[in-house]
């Protein structure tokens, strides 16, 4: 891709609309699931955006803290009510800069896949495993892998279409180094908007390993956020690591 990707590069692109255009729908049953598994431990969300985790966890009474990239994705994050009294800095959450131990650690939303190697997704497991308190847990939430939609390894999706607007979404696959360079194209009468997106998937056997490296075993996964059964045709997975007492 021309764009080259920081740790800040999705907030500095996305920060004004995100609320309101990146909703997966599963927040009352991931904040629900997180706070059960969680109980009264410290806890940290890596890339913890604009707070659509965090803020209803820490009403709940939650000592949550969070890493972000990005400045923007933060300052909209501390505008809402009580943004401001949740612990936030600005880095590489791949780092997991902050102070432990924590109790609880979780990264939603396919955000692991965002760090766009495998090195670095394994430095990230390997960090949080260092900073999670014995027995403490780190649940990830991911897509599975499904190029059943490609064709060879580009994929063209409309989706959505109105009278005077239309939005894409392009992406090739490169299976050898498991990238996916995605483009988000939005047409509305003369005005076009692109929004560059680079992921590196991982499969959940992989995703399993780095964890080990990491020193944690899997605890428990399900294909989705209300315990549903994983299973082969399973399109996402929410995944809870535990690092021996």
């Amino acid at each position: 891709m021309a764009i080259e990707f920081t740790p800040s590069t999705f907030g500095d692109l996305n920060a004004e609309e995100y609320d309101a255009l990146h909703d997966p729908g599963t927040t009352d049953d991931s904040v629900a699931l997180i706070s059960e598994l969680a109980g009264s431990g410290r806890i940290l969300e890596l890339a913890i955006g604009t707070g659509r985790m965090a803020l209803p966890l820490a009403h709940k009474g939650h000592d949550v803290s969070g890493i972000e990239g990005s400045p923007d994705m933060l300052d909209i994050m501390r505008e809402k009510p009580g943004g401001a009294d949740i612990t936030a800095i600005v880095g590489d959450y791949a780092d997991v800069g902050l102070d432990g131990p924590f109790d609880f650690v979780f990264l939603v939303f396919n955000t692991l896949f965002n760090l766009t190697s495998q090195a670095d997704q394994v430095r990230c497991f390997q960090n949080v495993g260092a900073k999670l308190a014995p027995g403490g847990a780190f649940l990830v939430e991911t897509f599975v892998p499904d190029f059943s939609d490609y064709q060879n390894h580009p994929r063209m999706r409309a989706k959505e279409v109105g009278f005077d607007s239309v939005k894409y979404e392009a992406v090739l696959h490169d299976p050898l180094t498991q990238k996916l360079d995605m483009q988000r194209i939005r047409i509305k009468g003369s005005d076009v908007s692109l929004k560059p997106l680079p992921m590196r998937y991982a499969w959940p056997a992989e995703i399993d390993l780095m964890a080990k490296l990491g020193g944690m075993d899997l605890e428990t996964r399900w294909g989705g956020w209300r315990r549903e059964s994983f299973t082969k045709d399973s399109k996402m997975h929410v995944s809870v690591y535990r690092k021996p007492a």
